[in-house]
């Protein structure tokens, strides 16, 4: 093996413990919350060695809380973004999918990270609140823009998204505190219903009185 490939190796090794830890943090961050992710809980999960936290975490806990946080919203932005082309049901079922997983694979200990930094209120909570705020404007963009993009006008695609955001988040918290994914299929159904109604008046108006 040649110096450089020596050096590419390392360079590896070490960007996938980093990732490893991001991971992990997020992992803890869906089931504890920002109060409750310690660096020792992301070390046993990542199974990465004390001494690389202040190498790739400098800032400590608090860059890799940030750091965690952030990917986590990626990873659900990345998923509607995914699903955004095939309209709002698709990214209503989309998302459903998404969270059976979660919350199955985790045995319902898992939420979204993004609303436990939103409604924290530890010493973290100034630096991720306003993160957190600024990925849930990033969901609901992304929403809008996938209903516009069915016609919808841009109030009514707004609308839609904050319904469809603040609806099937509650419907993970409801989900985890029932040990079932009944809550989350009973919103999406109602939430099918809604997109199917918006779209029946938008394309034939109002029914009248009689019809």
């Amino acid at each position: 093996m040649t110096s450089a490939e020596s050096d590419t190796k390392t360079v590896n090794k070490r960007g996938a413990t980093r990732q490893r830890m991001v991971r992990s943090a997020a992992a803890v961050l869906r089931e504890r919350g920002a109060a409750g992710l310690t660096i020792d809980e992301v070390l046993v999960r990542s199974g990465a060695p004390r001494g690389s936290v202040y190498h790739h975490f400098p800032e400590g806990r608090s860059q890799l809380l940030i750091e965690a946080l952030q990917f986590a919203g990626d990873a659900i932005a990345a998923h509607i973004d995914g699903s955004a082309a095939y309209g709002g049901i698709a990214l209503v079922r989309g998302f459903v999918t998404f969270w059976d997983q979660i919350l199955a694979d985790s045995d319902f200990t898992a939420g979204c990270p993004v609303v436990a930094a939103a409604v924290g209120s530890g010493d973290e909570a100034p630096i991720l609140t306003p993160i957190a705020a600024e990925i849930f404007d990033r969901w609901r963009t992304a929403l809008g823009h996938a209903f516009t993009a069915e016609g919808f006008s841009d109030t009514d695609a707004s609308t839609l998204a904050v319904t469809c955001l603040a609806a099937l988040e509650g419907a993970v918290v409801l989900s985890r505190s029932a040990q079932s994914v009944e809550p989350l299929h009973d919103v999406a159904t109602q939430l099918e219903f809604l997109i199917k109604a918006k779209a029946f008046v938008k394309n034939n108006g109002l029914p009248t009185a009689g019809n």
